[in-house]
């Protein structure tokens, strides 16, 4: 794949720079709304929820900072991914190029934002009081499971949304449910322990908690949530490939 990319390089960032400037486009702040958005997301839920559950949980602006920095990345990814092959259905339906570039230069172009609002968020650390440590660079393997899951799942997505266009809207409502199942606003550590795992089903939360240990509680989190996001995201990456695999030479058919 790497020797692929490498092939085709000049196509792949010309499709990252176009990502950006359809991203972008007439708008009058431009990159900046990539910053600009989460943190809007978060003066809302600051005020909404500050009330209800920021009393119990310390460093609270910070907690939910790093909840909606994680899920907003997951969401952008993989929306964006999803739609990946049918807008450049024109290009690869004549001209034959590996169409999971068109979902990695998606990606890129996530990832790219996310690390615009990252800078951002290590700044609310700072003003929140939260003291860094070696320990935060163990943040670079959860990033890199998330990144992998991301791109697992939208090979998922972008497949099965080239033969049912219902994908998109179910796959909003399934975002939505998430956003609420990801503990962003509030914390489970009240619930009872079988519930607790249970969230631990949900990868999104599995990725947003180990940040959250490592940022906020300044521990390293147990072999357990280590492995939980290897596995998520060694999980998503094989599917995806395997579904590419099978339908690949059927895409042309239904774009």
């Amino acid at each position: 794949m790497f020797q692929k990319i490498k092939k085709y390089q000049f196509l792949f960032e010309e499709l990252v720079k176009r990502d950006f400037k359809q991203k972008y486009k007439r708008t009058v702040l431009g990159m900046a709304w990539s910053v600009l958005s989460p943190l809007l997301q978060l003066l809302i839920m600051r005020i909404v929820f500050s009330q209800f559950f920021g009393r119990e949980i310390a460093h609270y602006t910070t907690y939910l900072f790093c909840g909606n920095l994680i899920f907003s990345y997951f969401k952008e990814s993989t929306m964006g991914g999803m739609n990946s092959l049918l807008m450049n259905a024109d290009i690869f339906s004549k001209v034959n190029i590996p169409k999971y570039m068109f979902l990695l230069s998606k990606n890129v172009s996530s990832l790219i934002n996310f690390g615009c609002t990252l800078l951002v968020f290590f700044l609310f650390c700072l003003i929140d009081g939260i003291r860094f440590h070696f320990g935060m660079l163990t943040l670079i393997y959860p990033l890199i499971c998330l990144i992998l899951f991301n791109v697992g799942i939208g090979l998922i997505l972008s497949a099965l949304y080239v033969f049912f266009r219902d994908i998109s809207y179910l796959y909003d409502v399934f975002t939505m449910l998430l956003t609420y199942v990801s503990a962003i606003f509030y914390t489970v550590d009240t619930y009872p322990m079988i519930i607790q795992n249970l969230f631990l089903l949900n990868p999104v939360y599995v990725f947003i908690k180990y940040w959250r240990i490592v940022i906020i509680d300044a521990a390293i989190p147990s072999f357990g949530i280590h492995f939980l996001c290897g596995f998520y995201a060694l999980l998503a990456v094989c599917a995806g490939a395997y579904i590419y695999r099978k339908y690949n030479h059927k895409f042309l058919y239904y774009v």
